[in-house]
């Protein structure tokens, strides 16, 4: 679940950020829900009811998902269903209530979690609780046409009311906006369609040469880490809950920026090892004479300078799951090593005799064609197939850009955490998509960072901030 800002407004003229909620809430402060059930029914319901109270609405099917997108918002409440697919729902209270004392947790079936405290707008998560069970679309309708004329509707007033309509909900059509000036669509949330940025911007570069067809992405489908509804990321999201579960070693295939290292904390968060340790290690970043030493560990007296015995990263993985980035780069002396340790489940120590019985799951990613380099005789083909034996793709940038607002979003929220919310206007949005994005999702990050610096202090982030420096652009 993609998660969502709002800036509070200073001034009548204040603007807001890319926002997938409501135009405009009609509180000062942002109220954050998460509904947490395998029940995807329940959680659209809730989700109605609770926009139609102007509730920021994060989404989670089970216990793990839960946790992460927990750490994405700061939460006034959390909606939870009595049974959860993956964890224990009384022990998960129990490590949430650890973790988030303040949030004010409830049960779907209307029941306060135990020594949880009582937000303020109780009362609207029990009347949404209510009111997902019934819908009357007419009058929610009266009730926004009344709220849009006659201020802020009370929660007095819907008492008697339907959930909304999902419809009273969606961005307006790209031909409506543009008739009525895209600028306004930017400062009420209520962003065009992600074609009609493209076709404007990537088009014109000759990058696209069709509008990219939204894809109405089933909610189980969704990892809240995973930005983007696209269908090249909701594969990403299916292959990963396909072999989450198993102790298959899985393969990590894409370009640099990707985010493959999310895509294997997501694999771990999910399976059955998530409670032990996900230990990361990358192989192009360490120098081939300590390379071993750091995978297998070491001896006192080993070696010159090994001072005092060590554990390799190997071992601190037990139980867990071992990430080797960037597996391409390893030296083929310690390839051969490395599936000797496949085979048997068994490392030695430099410098021990005994061997150590260590029971890893095993996820490496890779930039390289390794299929190709193993042919060519640069990869070893026997350690190829032993890691590919589960095939995960992460898309280039430019293979998903209708996924662009939402990372935008999510990463201009991710920077109103230190300081002030902006926002990315229309001009700004066409520019981005008129990029080719070689260095892909990393390099937009760090264009939004440069644009947010090079704003100022100006709210407003427009194409003039939006500098590409020296990336390889062309």
């Amino acid at each position: 679940m993609l998660p969502v800002s709002i800036a509070v407004p200073n001034s009548a003229s204040a603007v807001m950020p890319i926002s997938a909620a409501q135009s405009l809430p009609f509180r000062s402060r942002v109220r954050s829900v998460l509904v947490v059930s395998s029940d995807s029914s329940l959680r659209e319901r809730l989700r109605h009811s609770l926009t139609g109270l102007r509730w920021q609405v994060l989404e989670a099917q089970g216990g793990a998902d839960a946790w992460v997108a927990s750490q994405s918002t700061q939460l006034e409440a959390l909606l939870i269903d009595p049974w959860l697919p993956d964890l224990d729902v009384n022990e998960f209270l129990r490590d949430f209530h650890r973790d988030y004392p303040h949030v004010d947790v409830m049960l779907t079936d209307g029941v306060s979690a135990e020594n949880s405290p009582r937000s303020p707008y109780h009362q609207e998560l029990l009347y949404a609780l209510r009111r997902s069970q019934e819908g009357d679309s007419a009058a929610w309708q009266s009730a926004a046409d009344m709220d849009e004329g006659g201020g802020p509707t009370r929660l007095s007033q819907l008492a008697h009311l339907p959930e909304p309509p999902l419809t009273s909900r969606l961005p307006r059509p790209a031909e409506q906006v543009a008739a009525e000036g895209n600028e306004s669509q930017f400062q009420s949330g209520n962003y065009p369609p992600a074609n009609s940025i493209l076709t404007a911007g990537a088009t014109a570069a000759g990058r696209v040469s069709a509008p990219l067809a939204r894809k109405e992405i089933p909610a189980s489908e969704r990892i809240p880490t995973l930005i983007g509804t696209s269908a090249v990321m909701l594969e990403v999201s299916r292959r990963i809950r396909l072999v989450a579960e198993r102790t298959t070693p899985v393969l990590i295939e894409g370009p640099t920026g990707t985010g493959k290292e999310l895509v294997a904390e997501a694999l771990h968060r999910l399976s059955n090892r998530s409670r032990k340790p996900f230990v990361a290690i990358n192989c192009a970043a360490i120098p081939e004479a300590l390379l071993e030493a750091e995978l297998f560990g070491h001896t006192r007296g080993a070696f010159t300078g090994a001072v005092q015995g060590r554990t390799g990263r190997i071992e601190s993985a037990d139980g867990g799951t071992l990430f080797l980035d960037e597996i391409g780069e390893m030296p083929l002396a310690l390839q051969s090593k490395l599936l000797r340790f496949f085979e048997n489940g068994e490392l030695q120590r430099i410098g021990d005799n005994e061997t150590v019985k260590v029971d890893v799951r095993i996820v490496a990613a890779t930039h390289q064609p390794l299929a190709i380099d193993a042919q060519k005789g640069i990869f070893r083909a026997d350690l190829y197939y032993r890691l590919a034996v589960f095939l995960i793709h992460t898309p280039g940038l430019i293979e998903h850009l209708e996924d662009l607002p939402q990372l935008v979003n999510h990463f201009m929220e991710q920077m109103g955490r230190k300081s002030p919310v902006k926002r990315v206007d229309a001009s700004a949005m066409a520019r981005l998509g008129q990029h080719g994005w070689p260095g892909n999702v990393r390099e937009l990050e760090h264009v939004l960072e440069r644009a947010a610096i090079l704003a100022g202090n100006e709210p407003v982030i427009t194409a003039a901030e939006i500098d590409f420096g020296l990336s390889l652009m062309n």
